[in-house]
C-alpha cells in the first residue's frame, strides 16, 4: 500500500490575533503566515516574509505573544498540532491564510486543509495577491472566503491583470470573495477603471474594499486625500453594487 509522502512548508510565524482588513475586520482569527512573495510591491508591509528564512516563531498562547522559534520547513502534522493548540473553545471566528503568497505553498496546503478543517471545523480564509489561478485551483474546494489583493500598478508597480481576472473567474459563484484595492494618492483613475470593469464583468457583486496605503518608514508612498476616496467611491458604484473604504485597523489598535 502506498503511503503519503510529508507534506512539508516554511513558515514566519503562526499566532491568534484581530484581523484588520477587509471584510473580516474585527474577528478573531489563527494566523498562519507563509514564506516567500514572488511580488515585490511598493507598498509592502511585511517585506520580511518576501524569502523563506531558516526559522519562525509559532505563539504557545493566543493572544499571549509568548513565541518560541522553530527550524523550516515544518511538516503537515507538526503544524496542525499547533493550530490544535491554538483553537480554544468558542475564541477564533476563523483561520488565515497569509504570507508572503500562501498559494507558492498549494501543494502543501493540499495535503495540509482537510485535515485542517477536519480537526478545527473552522473557516478557513485565504489572503493572496489573486495572480496565481492555477494553484488556487488546487486548494479551492477546501476555503471558504478569498481577500484578493488586486495590484494597481499605479500603486504596487505590479501589473497581473490577465491573472487577476482568470483568478476571479475560477472563485465565482462557488466561492466567497472579495477584492481589495491598496490605493494612494498616486493612484491612477486608469488603473481603477481597469480594476473596476474586471470586477464588475465577472460580477458586480463581488464587495471591493479599498483600503488607503498606511505610511511605511524609509518609503515615500502617501495615502490619498479624503476627496479622491469620495471621488473614487462614487465612480466605481456606477458598475459596483459593494465599494467599501477599511483602513488598515489593525495597526490602530497594536496588533500583528
Amino acid at each position: 500500500m502506498a503511503t503519503v509522502a510529508t507534506a512539508t512548508a516554511n513558515l514566519v510565524e503562526v499566532f491568534s490575533a484581530i484581523q484588520g482588513e477587509g471584510l473580516n475586520v474585527g474577528t478573531r482569527q489563527i494566523f498562519i503566515r507563509f514564506g516567500g512573495c514572488d511580488l515585490r510591491c511598493d507598498f509592502c508591509d511585511s517585506a520580511n516574509t518576501w524569502q523563506a528564512n531558516s526559522t519562525f516563531r509559532v505563539e504557545q498562547t493566543p493572544g499571549k505573544r509568548d513565541f518560541q522559534v522553530y527550524d523550516n520547513p515544518v511538516e503537515d502534522t507538526q503544524l496542525l498540532r499547533w493550530i490544535e493548540q491554538q483553537n480554544q473553545f468558542n475564541l477564533h471566528d476563523s483561520i488565515s491564510l497569509t504570507g508572503g503568497e500562501p498559494l507558492l505553498h498549494a501543494k502543501f496546503l493540499r495535503q495540509f486543509l482537510p485535515q485542517l478543517k477536519q480537526s478545527t471545523s473552522l473557516p478557513i480564509y485565504l489572503e493572496t495577491g489573486g495572480h496565481r489561478p492555477q494553484q488556487l485551483s488546487l486548494i479551492l474546494d477546501f476555503l471558504d472566503c478569498i481577500g484578493m489583493d488586486m495590484k494597481l500598478p499605479s500603486v504596487s508597480g505590479e501589473q497581473h491583470w490577465e491573472s487577476h481576472a482568470a483568478f476571479l473567474r475560477l472563485c465565482i459563484p462557488q466561492k466567497h470573495i472579495f477584492v481589495k484595492l491598496i490605493v494612494s494618492d498616486q493612484t491612477s483613475d486608469d488603473d481603477l477603471n481597469q480594476a473596476t470593469r474586471i470586477i464588475a464583468k465577472v460580477s458586480p457583486d463581488i464587495p471591493v474594499i479599498l483600503q488607503p496605503v498606511t505610511p511605511l518608514v524609509g518609503k515615500t508612498i502617501t495615502p490619498p486625500r479624503a476627496e479622491q476616496v469620495l471621488s473614487w467611491q462614487s465612480q466605481m458604484k456606477q458598475l459596483l453594487r459593494e465599494v467599501r473604504v477599511i483602513p488598515q485597523t489593525h495597526k490602530m489598535i497594536g496588533q500583528l
